[in-house]
């Protein structure tokens, strides 16, 4: 009984005395007022600091309400402002580079040597035809294969293991195959085939005629269908400048002629391509996959699957998809090979975007409206492309090659 009084008189001191609680809190005191008293008090100052503010700067009063909270404020969009720099405007009377196409094809069109004739200085007339096979191809034994020579009696076929020997190599100079006669009659030669292809292009659309007068196709021009073109070499070079700047094409190229020491600075041939491991390949700058790509090509070079008499025998469509299969040769790298390499006039690459994009420009729509497009057929359809070049034809490279240039000119003499 006795703890039980002294319970009750502890209990009833600290009730009569809230100042002698042993935590110094009020027992009487009530959070929830207090807290609520609080955030008044809060926000009538966050409310006279907004006004005073505003009266400071007097200009923006009745204008700026007090701030609400945070969680009412609505995201404002920021649109973002582009870095891009604008695109330098080219003038009319500057004279584009001769191929507007990647470093790929800029390294096929170096691979070229000098003209060449029986005697060794310059080549005469000869004959020619669209779906053939145009340049003079060389091959690994030295000699120079052409589809048509300038002489009325076909000369003899000298195969490529023939001319392994210097007295035979010394013989070897331009020859036919040995199937000429499957090839298509000669239309033209070196001498008029740019001449008749521009006349094409104009009489089946008179507004080209400016355009083919403004810009000369030196790729088809007499002296470049004489331009010696190495297969091999045009192919791998073209593998070297796949999804590089041309500057740091070339410089691979350089390293790679560089290993070896007996051709350099000329390209290696494929025999000596293949003695080489892909670990010494990439010391040029290669990836694993050039490395691989090229040393493939060459094995195909020097077993003669691939040679320079199937590229001047094939048919425009059999020639595509004899190399398609090639690994590292895609359709597009394979239709520059065919027509900045071979010469072949009636190539037409529909997956080109500056194709796309001069086509798109020839028949009168703004491509700047275009940008915005996605996908590969960014500027215009493949139907509606294929379509429109199909009455070019056998003349379609060179209608290709005048769609690169058409941005390049005032567009009103389209109209």
């Amino acid at each position: 009984m006795s703890l039980r009084r002294s319970a009750r008189i502890s209990t009833r001191t600290l009730i009569a005395k809230p100042e002698t609680n042993f935590l110094n809190v009020p027992t009487n005191f009530e959070p929830k007022k207090r807290a609520a008293a609080t955030k008044k008090r809060k926000n009538r100052a966050s409310a006279a600091s907004t006004a005073q503010k505003a009266e400071e700067v007097p200009f923006l009063s009745g204008i700026i309400k007090p701030p609400e909270p945070q969680s009412a404020i609505p995201e404002v969009p920021v649109t973002p402002v582009s870095k891009r720099p604008r695109a330098a405007v080219t003038s009319p009377a500057k004279l584009p580079p001769f191929t507007p196409t990647p470093s790929g094809v800029g390294l096929i069109a170096s691979t070229v040597t000098a003209p060449f004739s029986e005697d060794g200085t310059y080549e005469k007339s000869r004959p020619t035809e669209p779906h053939t096979t145009n340049a003079p191809l060389s091959t690994s034994g030295g000699s120079r294969v052409v589809a048509y020579t300038s002489s009325p009696i076909p000369a003899p076929f000298v195969s490529e293991d023939e001319t392994t020997s210097p007295s035979k190599k010394r013989k070897a100079k331009a020859v036919v195959p040995p199937d000429v006669g499957a090839l298509r009659p000669p239309t033209s030669t070196i001498d008029t085939l740019l001449k008749d292809a521009c006349e094409h292009l104009c009489s089946v659309d008179p507004k080209l005629k400016a355009l083919v007068n403004n810009h000369h196709c030196k790729m088809f021009s007499p002296d470049g269908l004489r331009e010696v073109v190495d297969p091999f070499t045009a192919l791998a070079s073209g593998i070297i400048g796949q999804q590089v700047s041309g500057q740091a094409a070339a410089s691979i190229r350089k390293k790679f002629t560089g290993l070896f020491e007996d051709t350099h600075p000329e390209f290696p041939s494929p025999a000596q391509v293949i003695q080489k491991d892909l670990p010494t390949l990439r010391t040029a700058g290669l990836s694993q996959r050039k490395a691989e790509y090229i040393q493939g090509l060459a094995e195909k070079f020097a077993s003669g699957e691939l040679n320079a008499r199937m590229l001047i025998n094939a048919s425009d469509e059999d020639l595509i998809e004899k190399l398609v299969a090639v690994r590292g040769l895609g359709r597009w790298s394979v239709e520059m090979f065919a027509c900045f390499g071979l010469k072949r006039m009636d190539v037409f690459s529909t997956g080109d975007l500056g194709v796309q994009r001069g086509m798109a420009t020839y028949m009168g729509r703004d491509v700047s409206k275009l940008k915005g497009k996605g996908g590969k057929w960014k500027y215009m359809s493949e139907k509606e492309m294929l379509d429109i070049a199909a009455k070019f034809s056998p003349y379609r490279s060179l209608f290709m090659w005048y769609m690169w240039r058409i941005e390049n000119v005032d567009i009103s003499v389209m109209q």
